[in-house]
C-alpha cells in the first residue's frame, strides 16, 4: 500500500475518501485491516455528505477534524508498512493480527475503532482548535456537531451489518438477536464522549509538554490492551 499511502496525508475529505476507496480496493477479503477501513470509509463518506447538506453548526471545524483524524490512521498504516513495531502501539494488536485467521470480520473492525477512537481521535480534535481556533473545553457548538456523528455512525452500523455479520458473526446474531449491536454502538458512544474529555485533558496540559507526552503515552498504550482483548478468538459451543 505503500503507492497510495505515498499520497498521504490528505487535505481534503474528498482525498480521504479517495485514499481509503484504493485501500478497500487493494486489500483482500482475508486481510483484517480491510474491514476497519471499509467501515470508515462509510463513516467517512456519510459525514462528508452531511456536511456537504449543512448539517452541522460548524461544517468547517467537523470537516477539517475528519481530515486530520484521518491522517492520523494513514499515519499508523504508513508507519507500519515500513515496521510494524513502529506503528503506535493503540494500533499494533490489528496490525500485527491483520493475516490471523479464526477471527472475525466485526472483531477487526472493532480493534481498529478503538485504536482510531480513543488513541487518535483525542489528539485529532487538539489539533483541529490550534488550527481553527477556540478550544475544546468551551466549545459548546462544536461539541454538539461532534456528538450528532453518533448517528451517523448508527446508521452506518446497520447499513454494513449484513456484510459483516457472515459465518460466527451469523451465528450470534440468532442466539442474540440484537443485543450485541446495541452494546457495541453504546460502546462507540461512551468511546467518543471519552476521547473528547481526553482532548480536553490534553489540551489543559499543552502548557506542560512532558506531562502531555507521559499521559498521551499512557493513553496510547492502554488502548492497545484493550484492542488485544478485541482480537481474542471468539468459541460458540452449540448443543
Amino acid at each position: 500500500m505503500r503507492d497510495i499511502l505515498s499520497q498521504t496525508p490528505v487535505r481534503s475529505m474528498d482525498e480521504a475518501v479517495a485514499a481509503m476507496t484504493a485501500i478497500d480496493k487493494r486489500l483482500p477479503d482475508k486481510d483484517g485491516l480491510k474491514w476497519f477501513n471499509r467501515l470508515y470509509l462509510n463513516v467517512t463518506t456519510s459525514v462528508r455528505q452531511a456536511a456537504a447538506q449543512a448539517a452541522f453548526a460548524d461544517v468547517p471545524f467537523l470537516s477539517e477534524l475528519d481530515i486530520l483524524f484521518a491522517n492520523l490512521y494513514f499515519s499508523a498504516i504508513a508507519a507500519a508498512e515500513v515496521d510494524p513495531a513502529s506503528a503506535p502501539a493503540a494500533w499494533r494488536p490489528l496490525l500485527r493480527a491483520r493475516q490471523t485467521s479464526g477471527l472475525m470480520r466485526l472483531q477487526f473492525a472493532l480493534a481498529g475503532m478503538n485504536a482510531h477512537i480513543n488513541r487518535d481521535l483525542p489528539e485529532g480534535i487538539v489539533q483541529a482548535f490550534r488550527k481553527l481556533g477556540g478550544d475544546p473545553i468551551t466549545a459548546e457548538d462544536r461539541r454538539r456537531d461532534f456528538d450528532s456523528v453518533n448517528d451517523i455512525l448508527e446508521r452506518v452500523e446497520q447499513s454494513v451489518k449484513a456484510e459483516f455479520s457472515v459465518g460466527v458473526i451469523g451465528a450470534i446474531d440468532e442466539i442474540g438477536g440484537q443485543a450485541d449491536d446495541v452494546l457495541a454502538m453504546w460502546n462507540v458512544r461512551a468511546a467518543r464522549a471519552a476521547a473528547w474529555t481526553n482532548a480536553e485533558v490534553l489540551w489543559a496540559l499543552g502548557h506542560v509538554p512532558v506531562l502531555r507526552q507521559r499521559f498521551f503515552t499512557r493513553l496510547d498504550g492502554l488502548t492497545g490492551l484493550a484492542s488485544r482483548g478485541l482480537l481474542r478468538p471468539v468459541a460458540i459451543v452449540t448443543t
